[in-house]
């Protein structure tokens, strides 16, 4: 993987785009104003799913890039520069070679934590210690311990060091992947005498561990983690959601709790729809990680104060992604594990009796505020209006400021004036656009024209004999230029022919953006209105191409000789053909 891949996947476009255009959900996507005229309609659309936006007013659209150099005025370096600060990546991990050297490097750094990984395997059937308290302690199977890829670091200060040193690995590839640590004696190893937890990616990768303590040692934390490294980012990591994902498909929710090992506690009871995330820190990345599976999520976090206080946190974020939020409320355990240990079905029972995320809350407050002094009522407004203000439904804000009201008894005109004085996020200013956007009507009506078509012909094949006399020198860019192209040689394209696609690799955004465009526009309209509608297009971009030729013409007939005058003329009947042969084609259909 590349900087340029690094960093898309680390950061998502509706979060940029975001900083500069204040963006309501729209289904599947995003919509806002024009960050490039002065519209009073929404026609700029940001799409999650395939990390593309595409403005109508303009025709203008792309990736994550092509938009901070446009509203940055920056070219590509400054844009990658820019979102790679925003993104937490280190441009210097790609400097040898950039894109193969940075790409060899991460390859050597998975390489180093499975190799890590079956290490520390070895040495748990070794340590007795280990043994114990896994299976007597924790109750776990060795099938579970296999599954989960259960280890143990020895005590001994340099052992895996002295392993992977002799694998041929370097001291710098060991500190990059977050592996070892420099002690005063030198360069030792990160992890010793703890139980070893592997945390793995979507795709089932390892990226880096828990450590839990073994031994009782009040002077040394019980669990410990791999630092940030290009691999683990806790911040976006998910535990356990390689081997959950099929599970949350199937029943459609999701179930987060604290620990890892509550985790594995739970998938060994048959209970496999649940997660972790490094502790109760839920951030818009875990939540968008959770919904490509499963709109339902359920907090089964400690009923302490960290606990509320991440559920607080939470309730807004899950608003702006679109998650239901709920709590599910354990009350015959301190936590899945002791629950499961008891009886695996009041686990099961607990996940189906999940209260709604604010609900839980406001009950919360209400246990701990004195309702009945007009400082604790302020309190309670001041608290729960603020997440009340976040959520993006106006429905349940509304919902939410009743219930309020009735609880502290007071009216619910005075919590709605009180409401739209608590400051959100989203009514902050956004930044300014840095570049002064003077775009030439004609291009960006021929701009609009060429993509309306060519997404029609891309995702209707049979719409693509209305590309039989077009040119790639009617069409004003690359891109478009090469799909045109590309259409005209395969006319069959359908989209799942493996050679065909990796053949518009290079324009993957372009289709993406056209995609989007289709799925905006056309995707609910029947064929006759496709067709006519194609054919509408095809004339038109003529017409703006025949136009634009001869003015061309025009313009090179005053120095003209008669031979050279008479060619010209030759070129203008030929144009004037071609717009007579679209317009009568249009008119047979």
């Amino acid at each position: 993987m590349d900087a340029v891949e690094e960093v898309k996947s680390r950061i998502s476009i509706e979060d940029v785009i975001s900083e500069y255009v204040q963006l309501k959900r729209a289904g599947r996507n995003y919509k806002g104003l024009s960050p490039f005229g002065n519209e009073k309609t929404p026609s700029f659309m940001v799409s999650p799913e395939k990390q593309i936006w595409h403005d109508f007013s303009t025709g203008k659209g792309g990736n994550i890039f092509s938009f901070v150099m446009e509203v940055e005025g920056l070219d590509f370096k400054g844009a990658l520069e820019l979102l790679a600060r925003k993104a937490n990546v280190d441009l210097t991990q790609f400097d040898r070679g950039r894109n193969a050297g940075a790409g060899k490097f991460k390859e050597r750094l998975y390489e180093a934590v499975e190799l890590a990984t079956k290490f520390y395997q070895a040495h748990f059937t070794k340590s007795q210690t280990a043994l114990d308290y896994v299976s007597k302690k924790r109750q776990f199977t060795r099938e579970t311990a296999i599954e989960f890829r259960l280890g143990y670091s020895p005590n001994n200060g340099t052992a895996l060091v002295d392993f992977l040193t002799k694998k041929g690995f370097t001291d710098k590839e060991l500190q990059q992947a977050g592996l070892t640590t420099r002690r005063y004696r030198g360069v030792g190893d990160m992890f010793r005498g703890r139980l070893m937890i592997p945390l793995m990616d979507q795709q089932g990768r390892v990226v880096g561990f828990t450590a839990r303590l073994l031994e009782d040692d009040p002077n040394a934390p019980k669990y410990i983690n791999t630092p940030q490294t290009l691999l683990y980012d806790k911040s976006r990591h998910v535990y356990g959601l390689h081997l959950a994902k099929e599970s949350m498909r199937k029943v459609a929710y999701t179930v987060v709790v604290e620990g890892n090992l509550d985790v594995i506690a739970s998938h060994q009871a048959g209970v496999r729809q649940v997660v972790a995330t490094a502790g109760t820190a839920m951030t818009e990345q875990h939540m968008k990680a959770l919904n490509r599976f499963a709109g339902d999520v359920r907090l089964a976090f400690d009923e302490d104060k960290a606990g509320q206080n991440a559920t607080e946190r939470a309730i807004p974020i899950a608003s702006k992604v679109g998650v239901n939020l709920s709590i599910v409320t354990i009350s015959e355990g301190k936590d899945p594990d002791e629950l499961i240990k008891k009886d695996p079905k009041l686990w099961e029972q607990a996940i189906t009796q999940h209260q709604p995320a604010l609900d839980w809350l406001i009950e919360r407050y209400q246990e701990q505020l004195d309702l009945e002094s007009s400082a604790g009522k302020r309190q309670f407004s001041d608290v729960i209006l603020n997440v009340v203000k976040q959520l993006n439904d106006t429905v349940e804000q509304d919902h939410y400021v009743g219930k309020i009201a009735g609880v502290i008894g007071t009216s619910k005109e005075a919590l709605v004036s009180k409401l739209s004085s608590v400051e959100r996020e989203s009514d902050r200013p956004r930044k300014q656009l840095k570049v002064e956007h003077k775009l030439d009507p004609k291009v960006v009506d021929m701009t609009k024209v060429q993509n309306h078509l060519l997404c029609l012909v891309l995702l209707r094949p049979k719409l693509r004999p209305h590309l039989e006399i077009l040119t790639p020198d009617m069409l004003n860019a690359d891109p478009a230029r090469e799909l045109l192209q590309f259409l005209q040689t395969h006319a069959d394209f359908d989209g799942t022919a493996t050679k065909q696609v990796s053949a518009l690799r290079n324009i993957g955004d372009y289709v993406k953006m056209l995609a989007l465009q289709h799925e905006a526009l056309y995707q609910d309209l029947d064929e006759v209105e496709l067709d006519y509608e194609a054919a509408r297009l095809q004339v038109r971009l003529i017409e703006q191409f025949v136009k634009s030729k001869k003015g061309q013409l025009v313009g090179q007939m005053h120095d003209a000789d008669e031979k050279t005058m008479h060619t010209l003329l030759e070129e203008v009947k030929k144009l004037d053909l071609l717009l007579k042969q679209a317009k009568e084609v249009k008119r047979g259909r």
